[in-house]
């Protein structure tokens, strides 16, 4: 398999609901995203999650858990011929999820967790590592360096913000040529969790501000960013995790086709 990070320097597509769902919304957004990467002919990779298990509160939807998600991911693998990614929490998971998924990813919460970071690495499989909200761009070497040492060579880091106060982050466009020079990898920008604002909805759950994310896709696009991570759903209102943070599917299309205008032009200009 090519490898989902592209070939670089991009650009590539991660994309796709927080959580898993029903099988009816997660084939919904597969297909949509197959056609998307066919018509801009880009790389694209369905990303979603088996469990969510960072909730901000005990009884917040974390989704269908390891066995049954990885069956729901299989289908949607089986349907749409897209490669898979989904995150891993614990050592024990990685082993597991490689068998049916393609790339695996470490939530940003759990960036220097080396059990986590050894265990993906065995695997083989490319691993896309997401920044932790209060690292620095240098400090993400390391977090890369283990996963390599186990074995993956495939492997990307993902700036997602930078706590900015309590309850909301800021994207420091430098990152991406940082994290470049230090980590020796594609670089991705996470668009849906640099908008989220945590703790800041009205139940304590994480809130949002969907609608900054297009000038950061393009803020990104022009600052180096070698790919882009946006979840996406048909009804963001009714998610059942990070709703206000995620791009409504029907505008998916035009959003991501303006961040790759933004790209090229970049690139062509010397950016």
């Amino acid at each position: 398999m090519a490898s989902p990070f592209g070939p670089p320097p991009g650009p590539f597509l991660l994309a796709g609901p927080c959580v898993l769902e029903d099988d009816r919304l997660n084939l919904l957004v597969a297909e949509r995203l197959a056609d998307l990467a066919a018509r801009l002919g880009i790389p694209v990779t369905f990303k979603a999650s088996f469990d969510k298990a960072n909730r901000a509160r005990l009884g917040a939807a974390r989704g269908p858990g390891l066995e049954e998600g990885l069956r729901a991911l299989e289908r949607v693998k089986a349907a749409s011929g897209l490669p898979i990614l989904t995150d891993v929490h614990e050592s024990d998971q990685p082993a597991c999820a490689a068998a049916v998924v393609d790339v695996l990813q470490i939530p940003a919460f759990l960036c220097r967790q080396t059990d986590l970071l050894v265990a993906a690495g065995r695997t083989g499989r490319p691993v896309n590592v997401k920044k932790g909200q209060w690292m620095s761009a240098e400090a993400m070497a390391g977090s890369l360096e283990k996963v390599r040492s186990a074995g993956s060579q495939d492997v990307a880091v993902t700036e997602r913000g930078t706590f900015f106060g309590y309850g909301d982050l800021v994207v420091d466009m430098r990152s991406f040529a940082r994290l470049k020079a230090a980590c020796a990898a594609p670089v991705v920008f996470d668009a849906t969790h640099s908008v989220q604002q945590p703790g800041r909805g009205d139940d304590g759950s994480s809130g949002g501000r969907r609608e900054f994310i297009p000038p950061l896709l393009c803020a990104a696009a022009a600052a180096g960013a070698d790919g882009f991570f946006v979840e996406t759903h048909p009804d963001p209102a009714r998610a059942p995790s990070d709703g206000p943070n995620m791009l409504p599917l029907a505008g998916l299309h035009d959003i991501v086709a303006r961040t790759l205008d933004v790209w090229h032009a970049a690139r062509r200009n010397g950016a």
